[in-house]
């Protein structure tokens, strides 16, 4: 895998601005933007060969990959109040904390 396929690239239509916006989420943030969705990945993906070919030169190390699997897991500390409020109501609602807080975090998505 070369180095730019490591990083997710996001190029997204803004209403706002009227056109398409290319990002690297956690890295670069947005970054270019023009009328061609493909025109702006193909400029996305020479910004990241060009930033990661400046990291190289500075002796910089590159930020972690973001283009890669998830587990569907990951810890979330949320104070004990907060934890026990949920596991409340989940229980009231006949579902486990996990389906209970799957469903809430859907509804903000």
């Amino acid at each position: 895998m070369k180095e730019k396929d490591k990083y997710l690239k996001i190029v997204e239509w803004c209403e706002k601005d009227n056109c398409y916006i290319g990002s690297v989420p956690g890295w670069l943030g947005k970054v270019c933007h023009g009328k061609n969705e493909f025109e702006v990945y193909s400029k996305l993906s020479e910004i990241v060969i060009e930033w990661v070919d400046i990291y190289k030169k500075e002796c910089m190390k590159l930020p972690k990959p973001t283009n890669k699997e998830y587990s569907g897991k990951f810890v979330l500390r949320t104070g004990t109040e907060l934890h026990k409020i949920l596991s409340l109501q989940a229980l009231n609602n006949g579902e486990s904390l996990n389906q209970f807080v799957i469903k809430k975090l859907k509804t903000i998505i």
